[in-house]
């Protein structure tokens, strides 16, 4: 499920209250869990080692 279908489910049992943590991530969050990379990951490393890298 991903993170909206997470926040609905809790808010339609009523157990907020309970929770103590919830990640919104979704499916781009279970993909790094996963090992793979995400696009942003790809451009934000490239600029990095770039000639305006840090």
């Amino acid at each position: 499920a991903g993170g909206g279908d997470t926040l609905a489910a809790i808010a339609k049992y009523g157990i907020e209250k309970d929770v103590g943590y919830i990640s919104t991530g979704g499916g781009a969050f279970l993909e790094v869990l996963e090992g793979k990379t995400l696009p942003a990951f790809e451009v934000l490393a490239r600029r990095s080692t770039g000639p305006n890298g840090l």
